[in-house]
């Protein structure tokens, strides 16, 4: 489970929140909400240890997240809103390559695997500076088929995304959180997910 307590964020002279309480737990998720500006990214930027607090503390399986420093890690996905994949490397080695810097060896198999699942299949071998917007999104989401973390936490996985790619991550973040995983999202689209909290700031 992840937790935090009294979290508030300050960026510049202007406090984005104060006082701040969630919590997440297997087979859960959370949808942040909030007006632009208000501090959506920065809370999911302070939840992954990018970013800290300025007041209060998180905790993954009751223990101090910057304790835990990489052990948390490995056991939570981040994937931004700007998220960026190499425009030179093809999507088969995006995925390759993701899966190295995470420190996992991944199955050729299972990445054709999850490329295809979002639609790519006949494009893994092309430069991804080839693909479409869509496209380039579609090889980072591609990375939640192969990556084995519990907890999610994603910034805008929708954006640029055509009506059947937001079916496709809606259904495997779908499975995710069925399969006793978690997930900590924000997204301006309604979720139809089970065992949801919605958070607002």
């Amino acid at each position: 489970m992840l937790t935090a307590t009294s979290l508030s964020c300050i960026r510049g002279e202007r406090r984005l929140f104060a006082g701040l309480d969630l919590a997440v737990g297997p087979g859960e998720w959370l949808h942040v909400q909030g007006e632009n500006g208000a501090g959506k990214t920065s809370l999911l930027r302070i939840l992954c240890s990018l970013s800290p607090p300025a007041e209060g503390e998180i905790r993954w399986r009751g223990e101090l997240i910057k304790v835990l420093a990489e052990d948390y890690r490995r056991e939570m996905m981040f994937l931004g809103h700007h998220g960026a994949v190499k425009e030179e490397l093809t999507p088969l080695e995006n995925l390759t390559l993701a899966a190295q810097l995470d420190g996992t060896v991944l199955d050729e198999v299972d990445a054709l695997k999850a490329l295809a699942r979002f639609g790519l299949r006949g494009r893994e071998d092309l430069a991804v500076r080839f693909l479409s917007a869509g496209q380039k999104r579609r090889v980072l989401l591609a990375r939640l088929a192969v990556r084995k973390a519990a907890l999610w936490i994603l910034d805008e996985p929708f954006t640029a995304l055509d009506v059947k790619a937001v079916d496709m991550l809606s259904s495997l973040i779908e499975e995710h959180i069925t399969g006793g995983g978690m997930a900590i999202l924000t997204s301006h689209q309604s979720m139809p997910l089970p065992n949801g909290k919605v958070l607002k700031i």
